[in-house]
C-alpha cells in the first residue's frame, strides 16, 4: 500500500461521517504523487498525516434572543487548520448545512488556495448552523454579536483573520467587527470584507468573481482562445456569481444563466446584473422575482428538474462557471456540458465539481481550472485589506484591481508551470495542488516538528 493510500485509509477509518472532507483530501492527495516521489522527506516526516489534521478545532455554543424574546441556541466553530506560512485565513459560513466535516473540507482547501496566492496567509474556516434566511436585521445582529462573544478569544490580526462566506456579507461582517472592537478595545484588521468606512478594501466585494474571470482569461490565452463574444453559463446568485457575471460582461462575454437554491434563470439576451443585484442584495428575494422584472428571462424551479441535476448545465455554452456550492456539478452535468459544446470550466465555488465530473473534464482535455486556483481572488484581496489595515492606508479600486489581476495571472502561471514540470501539461488540478502543497510542506519541514 502506498503512502497516500495508507493516509487515506487511516482518515477514512477515523472520519467516516465526514464524506465531503474525505473527498477533498482524496482529490488533493491522489494528485500530488509526483511531488512525493521527488522528495522522500515528505513521507519521512509524516507531512500528509500532519497536513490533513487541523492544528486546532474550536467548537462553542451560541445563545441569542429572537424578536419574540425566545432564547435560541446554535453551534459555532472555527477550524484553525494550518499556520506555517501565515495567520489562519478563511471565511465564516452561516448556513443550516454547516457542520465540522464541511468546515474541515473548506479549511483544508483553504490551505492550498492561500498558498497559491503567494501571500503570507495560512488556512482556516469557521461558521455556524444559524440560518440568516427569514431572520430580521435585529436577529442577525444579535446572533453575530453572540457568536463574536466567544470567537474573539481565538482570533487576532496576526493570529486568525476571518472573512465572509455563504450567509456572511458586509452587513454581518460589520456586526461581527463592531462586537470584536467593543470586546477587545482594539481597532485592527482582524476581519476582512469590512465596509470601506471602517477599514474595508475597495474591490473586495468584487474580487472573487472578478478573479475567476481573470484566471480564465490567462488559461484561455494559453490556448489562443478568449471570452469575447462567447456564451457563458453561471450558477449561483450570490457575491461570486454576481461579480463573475459583471466581469464577463465587461470583457465582452454573455452570461445567460444564474441560479439559487430553488431554481434557475435562463436569459438568452444576457443576465442583467443590475436586476440581479436588486433582487438578491436589496430585496433578498427568490430568482422568481428576476423573472417578473425581466421579460426575456425564464425561471425553472429546481423541483421541475431530475433529482441531482441542475438545469444550468443543460444550457449550450462555451464556458461554464459553477459559483454556487460544493458538489453542485456531477458526472451527468459534466457530460451534458461537453455534449453541448462547452470548452472551458472555471470553478468559482469551493469544490463545486464531484470527482467524477472533474475526471470527465480532465479526460476531455478542455480548459479546466479547479477552485483552489480559480477562486483565490477573494482571499488574496482580503490579504491586501490586511496590508492596508496594518499600514493605516486605503488604496484605490484601480490599484487593488490591478494587484488582483496580477495575482490571478501568477496563480495560473505557477499552476501551469508546475503541471508541465510534473509531466502533466495543461492539468491545472495537478499543477495547483502540487504548487500549493509544496510551499506549505516545505515550510513545515523547515519549522521542524513542534
Amino acid at each position: 500500500m502506498s503512502y497516500v493510500e495508507r493516509v487515506l485509509t487511516s482518515l477514512g477509518d477515523r472520519y467516516p461521517h465526514q464524506p465531503v472532507f474525505l473527498q477533498a483530501v482524496k482529490e488533493v492527495l491522489t494528485s500530488i504523487q509526483p511531488a512525493l516521489d521527488r522528495k522522500k522527506d515528505y513521507e519521512k516526516y509524516k507531512i500528509l498525516e500532519r497536513i490533513t489534521e487541523p492544528e486546532r478545532i474550536i467548537s462553542f455554543r451560541v445563545d441569542w434572543v429572537d424578536d419574540k424574546g425566545e432564547v435560541q441556541t446554535n453551534r459555532g466553530y472555527r477550524v484553525q487548520y494550518n499556520s506555517v506560512i501565515g495567520p489562519y485565513k478563511g471565511g465564516l459560513r452561516l448556513h443550516p448545512s454547516v457542520n465540522l466535516g464541511i468546515l474541515k473540507f473548506l479549511g483544508f482547501e483553504q490551505i492550498f488556495k492561500n498558498s497559491l496566492t503567494g501571500l503570507p496567509i495560512g488556512g482556516g474556516k469557521g461558521g455556524s448552523d444559524f440560518d440568516p434566511k427569514g431572520k430580521t436585521e435585529n436577529e442577525i445582529m444579535r446572533f453575530c454579536q453572540a457568536f463574536m462573544n466567544e470567537l474573539f478569544r481565538h482570533i487576532g490580526a496576526t493570529i486568525d483573520v476571518p472573512a465572509g462566506d455563504i450567509g456572511v456579507g458586509g452587513r454581518e461582517i460589520g456586526y461581527l467587527f463592531g462586537q470584536y472592537k467593543k470586546l477587545t478595545r482594539r481597532y485592527e484588521g482582524v476581519l476582512t470584507g469590512k465596509n470601506p468606512l471602517f477599514g474595508g478594501s475597495l474591490a473586495r466585494t468584487e474580487a472573487t468573481g472578478y478573479g475567476v474571470v481573470y484566471l480564465t482569461q490567462s488559461m484561455l490565452a494559453a490556448r489562443k482562445e478568449g471570452l469575447e463574444g462567447k456564451t457563458c453559463a453561471v450558477s449561483g446568485a450570490g457575491n461570486v456569481a454576481t461579480y463573475c457575471c459583471e466581469k464577463l460582461i465587461q470583457v465582452g462575454a454573455k452570461p445567460v444563466t444564474i441560479s439559487d437554491s430553488r431554481g434557475m434563470i435562463y436569459d438568452p439576451t444576457g443576465i442583467k446584473v443590475d436586476v440581479l443585484k436588486q433582487v438578491k442584495e436589496v430585496e433578498r428575494a427568490s430568482l422568481m422575482r428576476y423573472e417578473e422584472l425581466v421579460s426575456t428571462a425564464k425561471y425553472t424551479p429546481l423541483a421541475d428538474y431530475p433529482k441531482g441535476r441542475n438545469a444550468v448545465w443543460d444550457v449550450p455554452c462555451f464556458a461554464a462557471f459553477p459559483c454556487a456550492t460544493q458538489n453542485e456539478l456531477n458526472g451527468a452535468d459534466a457530460q451534458a456540458l461537453l455534449k453541448n459544446g462547452c470548452k472551458c470550466v472555471t470553478e468559482g465555488a469551493n469544490m463545486p465539481s464531484t470527482l467524477e465530473a472533474t475526471n470527465t473534464f480532465l479526460q476531455a482535455g478542455i480548459a479546466y481550472a479547479p477552485a483552489k486556483a480559480a477562486n483565490a481572488g477573494g482571499v488574496a484581496t482580503s490579504q491586501l485589506e490586511m496590508e492596508q489595515n496594518a499600514s493605516m492606508q486605503s488604496w484605490t479600486f484601480e490599484d487593488v484591481d490591478a494587484r488582483l489581476r496580477a495575482i490571478m495571472q501568477n496563480i495560473y502561471q505557477n499552476a501551469a508551470g508546475t503541471a508541465a514540470d510534473m509531466g502533466a501539461p495543461g492539468n491545472l488540478v495537478v499543477g495547483a495542488n502540487i504548487a500549493g502543497f509544496r510551499k506549505v510542506a516545505d515550510a513545515m519541514l523547515a519549522l521542524g516538528v513542534c
